[in-house]
């Protein structure tokens, strides 16, 4: 049987889509090597968030290309921007995120596949590394944000059916997972495509249910989508099984901002879900996305976005400086000057690292429970407090999965260091 290559970018929904594509390959009998040189077949999933990613893909299409194997791009780049890719790549095999299911097809074909459309019944992957296993529980959106590319590579909104996230949420934890991470696009969003009589509080509470020492980490969600259901979803979150973590991207601290972006509420109202959460989820980590230099964004704007991360204090913030994406709102909208906008992300990101560090430091010389999940660098294994913040253990005999308790002994703004109690 041939031997596949994978290669995988961007963020933990198009890692499920490899291991959906890598659990179908695998029963029907393909190999997995680790080096492209090795392989009759390269799969590589892309990404295309931000310009400097599609960049970064375009050079890897490249690069991959001269190696005369058999190439399938995958992922958002594949659907988004298909004529990108084919002007790089002009043999390349195309599937999009929605249309992993029909990997094998292609694998097998030994002409040029282009299929971008989902048109299968939804698969959860069966496959995992180390000890988190990422399920999804729903692809696609109910948004349609101006900035994003995204939504041009998803466009649908498809929830996986509860019961298949349970069978592989169970089959995970049975060989060995000690995370399962539930995610998607916008977790908030799931059953909205099946009446809407089914939601993420269902999912957790089922996986919770499930026999086995593991943690539950749900993926981000957008805002007007969790405060449909955040009522529940705070009681499901407060179960022992599940982290104390929540991911909710506010985007911008400015109501003019928000409203150019298409984001379905006000900073008043994202300040009053943060506070219901907090009061609600002791020791609860909350983390965000903010976009610095959107189309629209005077000082002033800007200002509100600092005053913002000063006031809600975020555990953790993704920053990203806007970009262009092809065929989205926002690119045919005035821009920031990318001089302004490199100023203002330096100033964001120290703002942020400073913010993180005081945070953090609160935790120096506790001790505190730690699952660990991860092989650090060095010889190292990454831990996670109950409210998912990383802690990097460097004592001798850690081993994976096992519940330690953990000395804090040092803090940076980005994780925690400690020993074995």
């Amino acid at each position: 049987m041939k031997n596949i290559y994978v290669e995988t970018y961007g963020c933990a929904l198009n890692r499920a889509d490899t291991y959906v594509m890598m659990t179908l390959l695998k029963s029907e009998g393909y190999n997995f090597v680790e080096n492209p040189e090795n392989a009759d077949i390269i799969i590589l999933n892309t990404c295309a968030v931000r310009l400097e990613t599609e960049e970064r893909m375009k050079q890897r299409i490249k690069e991959l290309n001269t190696l005369s194997k058999k190439l399938v791009v995958a992922g958002c780049m594949s659907s988004a921007e298909p004529a990108t890719v084919l002007s790089i790549a002009p043999n390349a095999s195309l599937i999009g995120p929605q249309s992993v299911e029909r990997i094998v097809d292609i694998v097998k074909s030994e002409e040029r596949k282009i299929v971008i459309e989902g048109d299968r019944a939804l698969i959860t992957p069966r496959t995992f590394d180390g000890k988190i296993a990422i399920i999804p529980v729903a692809d696609g959106c109910a948004g349609n944000c101006s900035f994003c590319i995204t939504k041009l590579a998803r466009r649908k909104l498809r929830s996986y059916p509860l019961r298949e996230i349970v069978n592989a949420a169970r089959d995970a934890i049975q060989s060995g997972a000690r995370e399962i991470e539930l995610t998607g696009q916008d977790t908030a969003a799931y059953g909205l495509d099946l009446g809407g009589s089914i939601s993420l509080v269902d999912v957790v509470n089922k996986v919770a249910d499930i026999d086995g020492d593991f943690m539950i980490r749900i993926g981000m969600m957008t805002p007007e989508q969790a405060m449909r259901i955040m009522d529940d979803l705070i009681e499901a979150i407060r179960n022992p099984k599940v982290y104390k973590f929540i991911h909710l991207p506010v985007q911008s601290g400015d109501d003019r901002v928000l409203k150019l972006m298409n984001r379905k509420y006000t900073v008043d109202e994202y300040k009053e879900l943060i506070s219901e959460i907090r009061h609600k989820i002791p020791f609860v980590n909350i983390t965000t996305d903010i976009i610095v230099g959107h189309p629209g964004e005077d000082e002033e704007a800007f200002n509100n976005t600092l005053l913002l991360m000063k006031e809600l204090r975020f555990e953790r913030i993704h920053l990203a400086m806007y970009s262009i994406r092809p065929n989205t709102r926002s690119a045919s909208m005035p821009q920031v000057p990318d001089s302004i906008k490199k100023k203002r992300i330096q100033i964001a990101n120290k703002l942020y690292e400073d913010l993180a560090l005081s945070i953090h430091l609160d935790y120096v010389g506790s001790t505190s429970r730690v699952i660990t999940t991860e092989l650090g660098r060095k010889g190292s294994v990454i831990g996670r407090l109950m409210n998912y913040i990383p802690v990097v253990i460097r004592s001798e005999n850690v081993e994976l999965g096992k519940w330690y308790d953990v000395k804090i002994t040092e803090a940076s703004f980005y994780d925690l260091r400690g020993i074995l109690a």
